[in-house]
């Protein structure tokens, strides 16, 4: 696997034991249907949490959540639907990002809740 591959895994990883000490139960982790493609699906207080988790090793060129572009977005909100759909969920949704960045063995992590809605077509 790749090396930038094996980040992606540890991020989403320590991501998932972050929103797990914080109250959150994973529901899925790297779901794929097709080309859609989700990182973490979580719930808490009656709401299902699609995350996006991005993870870098440096911000020389910005923040990692800066990396989520209006594509990236529509991506995540379309592969949010399939799930709703495949799995029958009838509850709110919320779009989360975790940020980490991980520089000589020491990690930063933010978790920002509702980063982004869906956008209107």
């Amino acid at each position: 696997m790749a090396e930038h591959n094996i980040l992606g895994k540890e991020g989403e990883e320590m991501a998932a034991k972050y929103l797990e000490d914080k109250g959150y139960v994973i529901l899925d982790r790297d779901w794929h249907c097709g080309h859609k493609d989700l990182d973490l699906v979580a719930t808490k207080d009656d709401t299902v949490v699609f995350v996006e988790v991005k993870t870098r090793t440096t911000t020389d060129w910005g923040d990692p959540e800066d990396f989520i572009n209006d594509r990236k977005i529509r991506r995540i909100v379309n592969s949010a639907d399939a799930y709703i759909r495949y799995n029958r969920i009838d509850k709110d949704v919320r779009f989360d990002v975790v940020s980490i960045v991980v520089d000589k063995g020491e990690f930063k992590l933010e978790h920002i809740e509702q980063a982004f809605f869906p956008p209107v077509e």
